[in-house]
């Protein structure tokens, strides 16, 4: 009698568990279903200057947002960018505001919103293909989009495959040491992934394989002119004796700047060098604050590249 009781006990158990499970796979159906159905505000792209990226390298992203017919928007709402493993986990993004009168808020049915933003891949540690997955989101919200793929089911989640490339491995680039003139390297306490040297007046930069081309300089930094109000810092660039660009530090944020240089600048030799001069440094101790760095900056480097042309 006692085992009928503990059968009929044990029936009811996997009875009232089919119950829950079905209703928990109708729900999830229908949240699906609602995501699915929802029209989508606008069609999202991307595209890249190259499908093979080794590690450190530049990246341009330009990023493309055709408004749809009878769009509406309720607020202004950031970009996701998700770069993936072929396991489908993320090792990096992109995520950021629209460009400065490009919100959300403003965009009207049938409108192209375009822009390109330089990108530096990460050092680490996975090579092999990657899929860059983007939306539009504001704190739990996504919006519904249509992507380049209509078979992509991750639009379920309102997340949209635009693009795939494949990460080599970093040897690929021309490797650039920093030799004298740089502090020692920091980064942000926030993303350990955002690296800085400040350097002091002058720095010299060294490549042992000079790819005896032409190449593209990209220098990116950020400087305090606003210790300068009269007259900003002014930064010079040389290959050699020669001054191959000139330009003043902006008063505030991160910049990115692309100077070409020739073959014949860079020189013969095996080696080659540049350098940075910067024409005005500080100490953080000689200002306001209390700071005890006595050390003499000039600007900021993020990255300093080298890319043969």
């Amino acid at each position: 009698m006692q085992q009928c009781s503990y059968h009929a006990f044990f029936m009811q158990i996997s009875r009232f568990a089919a119950v829950i499970a079905a209703a928990v796979l109708l729900g999830s159906s229908a949240g699906c279903s609602k995501n699915d159905e929802a029209p989508p505000v606008a069609s999202v792209s991307l595209t890249t200057n190259s499908k093979k990226v080794p590690l450190g390298s530049p990246l341009e992203l330009t990023y493309r947002f055709e408004v749809a017919p009878g769009a509406r928007f309720d607020g202004d709402y950031r970009v996701f960018v998700h770069v993936n493993r072929d396991d489908g986990t993320t090792i990096w993004n992109d995520d950021h505001e629209l460009p400065v009168g490009q919100a959300t808020s403003k965009w009207q049915p049938g409108q192209v919103i375009e822009y390109t933003r330089n990108r530096f891949i990460p050092s680490f540690s996975y090579v092999g293909q990657a899929t860059i997955e983007m939306g539009l989101y504001r704190d739990n919200q996504r919006l519904p989009l249509s992507g380049p793929d209509p078979a992509d089911r991750k639009s379920l989640e309102r997340s949209y495959k635009v693009a795939t490339i494949e990460l080599l491995a970093k040897s690929e680039n021309v490797q650039v040491i920093r030799l004298n003139g740089w502090h020692k390297g920091e980064y942000a306490p926030e993303d350990a992934g955002i690296e800085w040297q400040w350097m002091q007046k002058q720095a010299t930069l060294s490549f042992r394989n000079n790819p005896h081309r032409d190449v593209l300089f990209y220098l990116e930094f950020d400087g305090r002119s606003d210790l300068f109000p009269g007259e900003p810092q002014t930064v010079t660039v040389y290959a050699g004796n020669e001054a191959v660009a000139t330009f003043t530090v902006p008063q505030q944020g991160v910049q990115l700047k692309k100077i070409p240089i020739t073959a014949a600048q860079l020189g013969t030799g095996e080696m080659a060098e540049l350098r940075i001069d910067v024409d005005q440094t500080f100490v953080p101790a000689k200002l306001p604050g209390g700071s005890k760095d006595q050390r003499e900056l000039g600007i900021r480097v993020y990255h300093a590249f080298i890319e043969p042309r």
